[in-house]
């Protein structure tokens, strides 16, 4: 539902529901909800597992569920899109729904959104606007928890003092004709140990060339300062924040390239994914998206990530 679009909004930009598949104990997600607040990085880590293993019912704006005319309904909040779902057949109650619904796991949505840059909005007719949770965590909880940065994260040019490593891996990187460029940044997540990511971009993704590729990074972290956590990020993947952030702000160390004229201009998508209002939301949904005006003093969502 569009905030800016009147009270009860519209159809979600990306056509047909996936099959839901009901099952899980919501009890977890509906707890986990409650602890989130500000600064409470770990409560809403622990939201988004609960929300990785558990479902939701998503609010269908057309169709009826696996039909399809199948659409979600869309919030704008902030410029962000958001889907709204509740977290248990009493809060679908509560919510003054009128329309189908679909339940649905919360990995399965995950996955479904944040393709589209779309987030996720829980409970929105809740005391306080509810929570919502933006794309780049859905895509978290799509590949894991485990494997992606805990936001919000912050981002900078390295400041360790690494030049001999960086230029061995240059030096190497020459040697490796799928390598076209590699760019750096310190990566400081809100849960979790800095780490210096290396922006791997290729000329192509053939078996042979990312086994190369690999074997590369391989000898080069061997080599790297005692106690330094390196990672490595694909430039190609659209849905990176850190990739995106490299490559609006980070010039390539090593650059096969360089002095040759570009090939074409890069845009990154907008919004901007760091340390910039709105990564949560910073205000509820508008008043009124079920018919219901909000009551006064709400949280405004989840502030900077």
């Amino acid at each position: 539902m569009s905030a800016g679009a009147g009270a009860v909004g519209g159809p979600g930009p990306w056509g047909q529901a996936p099959t839901g598949r009901p099952g899980a104990d919501p009890g977890a997600l509906e707890r986990a909800l409650r602890e989130v607040a500000p600064e409470r990085y770990d409560a809403y880590e622990q939201l988004l597992r609960a929300l990785a293993d558990g479902q939701v019912w998503m609010l269908l704006w057309h169709g009826t569920p696996g039909s399809p005319d199948a659409q979600y309904g869309n919030m704008e909040i902030s410029g962000h899109g958001y889907a709204p779902a509740v977290t248990s057949a009493e809060q679908l109650t509560a919510s003054g729904w009128a329309r189908a619904h679909e339940v649905i796991s919360g990995r399965e949505i995950a996955a479904s959104l944040y393709r589209t840059r779309w987030g996720l909005w829980l409970n929105p007719h809740a005391p306080g606007g509810g929570v919502g949770v933006p794309w780049a965590d859905l895509r978290r909880i799509a590949a894991g928890l485990d494997r992606l940065p805990a936001g919000p994260l912050k981002l900078s040019e390295p400041q360790v003092n690494a030049e001999q490593f960086f230029a061995l891996l240059a030096r190497q990187a020459g040697e490796v004709r799928a390598v076209r460029a590699l760019r750096r940044a310190w990566v400081q997540p809100a849960v979790g140990e800095p780490y210096l990511a290396i922006g791997l971009e290729l000329y192509e993704s053939s078996p042979p060339a990312v086994e190369a590729v690999r074997a590369l990074m391989q000898r080069a972290i061997a080599v790297a300062p005692e106690g330094l956590a390196v990672s490595t990020v694909a430039m190609a993947d659209e849905y990176d924040p850190v990739a995106l952030w490299m490559r609006a702000n980070a010039r390539p160390f090593f650059d096969r390239e360089a002095g040759r004229p570009p090939a074409g201009t890069y845009h990154p998508p907008a919004p901007p994914y760091h340390g910039q209002p709105g990564y949560y939301g910073t205000q509820p949904p508008a008043p009124g998206w079920t018919g219901q005006q909000p009551p006064p003093g709400q949280w405004p969502g989840y502030p900077g990530r």
